[in-house]
């Protein structure tokens, strides 16, 4: 009975906005003591967190994002996108696809990219004639389109605590990210088409002039994908050269942010939320240790194998699973359930780094669902629609991703041929 009155007690505070990394913290302490454990076990995992090399990577990237949504670096790479592939129908549709998909694997956050880049292409792409309800949806789905690319923020947590290569995730993350913008790109030029949209003639200078402007940022994720790639470095190797270079950039070179006053400003507010995450993470590592420690992961497989078999379903239930886990939580507290998931996916023969792309490719999609997808808040509250409006808008493209999502879960081919 205290069990109980203890998880309704979390549940009720869960539900009065109490910070989530507090919860976890409480469960992992309360379950070590209650089995006579030293809850200097939790503390011990926590420092075990803070030694790992990889953790400078978060706030590098996490800086180097927020850098370049300060500065003008959204409209520079929108115009030069508009100028390279405007002429193609739906092509507007599909620069802001790309263009957000970039900026979303750099900021790894959606609702930068939809205050960033959203109010920048929304007006745009009404102009030219797409309907409002079109134009809702492909920029609410654009904002956490990003995230299976290098360096996602969301890929290097997978990692740390699942315990597996982040170098092999920014890998297995290229192929499926490419799919899920394919497969919406031809959904928005099949709306090009239908709703006859003006096409606008290839114009040699206009891209050289675009070009020129976004020359300096243009390298940044072949830079990072081909040095992570062609392993000339690591992943924190390339969140430092990646921080330095987008600083010397956009301070010194196209000089949109002040070195006295701008960047000191969006330093503190990227490490507001590099703070979030890494008590988050801290929390989520102590609670790993109690788990595995209880063999719940083995107990959870041991019940779930009575009923479920075969690899196929239980892949059809994961999806399930972790799309009702995102539709609750955002994608950074979601990766609390990352150590139930792993060990049970692998006795069902599913490869860790495979599991890692399903698992973002589900949140990345859970962003748009209700109750609480944190892109229909974003959009509603950015363009001023209610969250039912936005909902209707994002259905067509939500179906769209979930048949990408069947691809990249049955074919593992996708994720894992990179790495191999």
């Amino acid at each position: 009975m205290p069990i109980i009155y203890i998880v309704l007690a979390l549940i009720v505070l869960v539900l009065f906005g109490a910070p989530l990394f507090s919860i976890i913290g409480t469960i992992s302490l309360l379950g070590f003591s209650s089995q006579n454990i030293d809850t200097a076990a939790v503390i011990v995992e926590m420092y075990r967190l803070a030694s790992q090399p990889v953790l400078l990577a978060i706030p590098l990237f996490t800086v180097s994002g927020y850098l370049l949504a300060e500065s003008k670096a959204p409209q520079r790479i929108v115009a030069f996108a508009q100028a390279l592939i405007g002429w193609m129908p739906g092509g507007l549709a599909i620069v802001v696809l790309a263009s957000c998909a970039v900026f979303t694997a750099f900021t790894g956050g959606s609702g930068i990219t939809i205050v960033a880049l959203g109010g920048l292409v929304f007006p745009i792409l009404l102009a030219e004639k797409y309907s409002e309800k079109f134009t809702l949806g492909l920029v609410t789905t654009s904002g956490s389109l990003g995230l299976l690319f290098p360096p996602s923020l969301p890929i290097i947590l997978y990692g740390t605590v699942a315990e597996v290569s982040i170098d092999q995730l920014f890998r297995a993350g290229i192929v499926p990210g490419i799919l899920l913008v394919v497969a919406l790109a031809i959904y928005s030029v099949r709306q090009g088409v239908a709703s006859r949209i003006e096409r606008h003639p290839f114009d040699v200078r206009k891209v050289w002039a675009t070009f020129k402007n976004v020359a300096w940022e243009i390298p940044l994720p072949f830079f990072v994908i081909g040095g992570i790639y062609g392993g000339y470095f690591t992943a924190t190797e390339a969140a430092a050269v990646t921080a330095f270079y987008v600083f010397i950039v956009e301070v010194f070179i196209y000089k949109d942010l002040k070195l006295m006053t701008d960047v000191p400003r969006v330093m503190k507010e990227s490490m507001v939320l590099v703070g979030a995450i890494l008590m988050i993470l801290a929390s989520a590592m102590g609670l790993t240790s109690f788990l595995i420690d209880q063999q719940i992961p083995q107990k959870l497989f041991e019940l779930i194998r009575q009923y479920v078999e075969s690899k196929v379903a239980f892949l059809i239930i994961l999806n399930i699973f972790l799309l009702g886990i995102g539709m609750m939580m955002e994608i950074f507290s979601a990766i609390v359930v990352v150590p139930l998931v792993v060990p049970i996916a692998q006795q069902y023969g599913v490869n860790p780094i495979h599991l890692g792309i399903i698992f973002l490719a589900n949140l990345e999609i859970a962003y748009l669902m209700p109750p609480v997808g944190m892109n229909l808040f974003m959009s509603s509250f950015r363009f001023k629609k209610t969250i039912g409006q936005v909902t209707v808008a994002t259905l067509p493209f939500i179906v769209v991703l979930l048949i990408a999502l069947l691809i990249i879960t049955y074919v593992p081919e996708l994720s894992l041929w990179l790495v191999k």
